[in-house]
């Protein structure tokens, strides 16, 4: 049998309007990991009210970088929702536990990467998540066969230069389509 699975790792995911979970209604996830065994993401678009400031003063670091404690935390996604995750560019530095997206970005859910970032020494370019989003086997496909999510190719620009509230239409607008285009209902010839 030939092996024709998809492979959407360091793919954007952008929810249909008729995505049941309202959890993920309007979202844009940047896929880490995509395999056969399933899929672990980040959503990009949904920051808190919790702050870099406020984060990391309850995990007794300082802040060193002012222009960053402002910067707002995110929801990644419903699972582990009390861990850390940051979505960051290839640094070179090697920290704990890293995971590195093929063609894209890191993803570190150690500490050392938050101590990098408060004492200036880390990724210039950084999203931190509290919790992230993971689908089992066959279950992002079903998803999608169900006209859950779009998929197209991640751009880093999206994730930190455009502003959250604008990243759903910009992941949108790679496929050279606007939401107003977009229909809950899915065909089938």
């Amino acid at each position: 049998m030939p092996n024709d699975r998809i492979n959407l790792t360091n793919q954007f995911l952008i929810a249909m309007p008729g995505m049941a979970d309202p959890t993920f209604s309007g979202a844009v996830v940047y896929l880490c990991e995509h395999s056969e065994k399933g899929a672990i993401g980040l959503v990009i678009n949904r920051p808190t009210d919790i702050d870099l400031q406020s984060l990391f003063e309850r995990l007794d670091l300082k802040l060193e970088i002012d222009p960053l404690a402002h910067q707002p935390v995110f929801f990644g996604g419903p699972v582990q929702t009390e861990r850390g995750f940051v979505l960051h560019e290839p640094t070179g530095t090697p920290y704990s536990s890293s995971l590195s997206v093929p063609g894209g970005l890191e993803m570190t859910t150690s500490k050392d990467v938050l101590e990098a970032v408060a004492n200036g020494q880390g990724p210039q370019r950084f999203l931190l998540t509290l919790g992230h989003s993971g689908w089992g086997a066959g279950q992002l496909e079903d998803e999608i066969g169900r006209n859950g999510w779009l998929t197209v190719a991640a751009d880093p620009g999206i994730v930190f230069d455009v502003p959250p509230a604008d990243r759903f239409d910009a992941a949108l607008a790679l496929l050279g389509v606007t939401s107003s285009m977009l229909s809950a209902d899915a065909g089938h010839a």
